[in-house]
């Protein structure tokens, strides 16, 4: 065993076993990233190295052409690149703002003001678990067609606002929050709206962060709801409109190629930076409820 001194005066311990199970965690970590090293590294890349045999690993010639393919391929004289990349960030951005907000008031009355009927509600959010997403598009599409939100953003926002995923995770963390400091606030005077945003929003932070990054993963490449909802060529999200490139992946052309592959590594892109700001508190254990006793 290896000793050496480490920050503050520490010792770290240097173990046969230690350093194997650091090279085996490196190298998974190495296995893991290289996806997306490659994503990067093919947006880049000229048409020629694209359809090299066998496949080159990494780029050799960078080039940004890739982009203005892309742009020149969803552009048109009606509708631009940048009108499918405005509606994909406002629909996104509405979504994971007002589920936040649905989402934490509701588990919050849920547990805290234990409404008559709570608990057969709560037994119909477990119950709503169980469906899959896809399994409600088509009451979903009754209930917007019958509204008039067809072609409009209420009708890619609404239906994605409540769900019932979203709500049980923060139920979770809500159950965790002392009943004796809210009654103790409430002595003191505090508001309900004071109490839940200046006392349970910070104790909700892990699971807040781990719900932003859930629902901007899911909406953001959501390709099935704009396809039922949309028949405006100007309301087509990125996921919806980057389909028809090459007219689907069998029918893409060699000179599209190359947008593709810089469509790919944009989509990737936002998710990928969102987890990066998000990570330290999704990392949190789930049953920390941000109160130390």
């Amino acid at each position: 065993m290896l000793k050496i001194r480490w920050f503050r005066g520490q010792w770290l311990h240097i173990t046969f076993a230690r350093v194997v199970l650091y090279v085996v965690m490196l190298a998974l970590v190495a296995f893991t990233v290289l996806p997306l090293v490659y994503l990067v590294c093919t947006a880049f890349k000229p048409l020629d190295e694209l359809f090299l045999y066998p496949p080159r690993f990494f780029v050799s010639n960078p080039t940004t052409k890739n982009f203005s393919d892309l742009v020149v391929s969803l552009g048109s004289s009606t509708v631009p690149f940048t009108r499918y990349a405005f509606n994909s960030i406002v629909i996104t951005a509405a979504i994971v703002l007002c589920t936040v907000i649905v989402s934490a008031l509701g588990a919050y009355s849920l547990v805290k003001f234990n409404p008559p009927g709570g608990r057969f509600i709560f037994n119909l959010i477990l119950i709503a678990l169980s469906f899959s997403a896809h399994v409600t598009k088509i009451p979903s599409y009754m209930v917007v067609n019958g509204l008039g939100l067809i072609n409009t953003y209420g009708a890619l926002i609404l239906p994605s606002i409540a769900v019932a995923y979203n709500i049980f995770l923060l139920k979770q963390f809500v159950e965790q929050f002392p009943d004796e400091l809210i009654e103790a606030a409430r002595i003191d005077g505090a508001g309900e709206f004071r109490i839940f945003i200046q006392m349970v929003i910070p104790a909700l932070k892990p699971a807040l962060a781990t719900l932003v990054v859930f629902s901007f993963v899911n909406n953001w490449n959501d390709y099935f709801s704009p396809l039922i909802y949309v028949t405006s060529q100007a309301m087509k999200t990125l996921p919806l409109a980057l389909q028809t490139i090459g007219g689907g992946a069998a029918g893409m052309s060699v000179g599209r190629a190359g947008a593709v592959a810089a469509a790919s590594f944009l989509m990737t892109c936002p998710t990928v930076i969102i987890f990066t700001i998000m990570q330290g508190k999704v990392m949190e254990t789930m049953t920390y409820s941000g109160i130390k006793g």
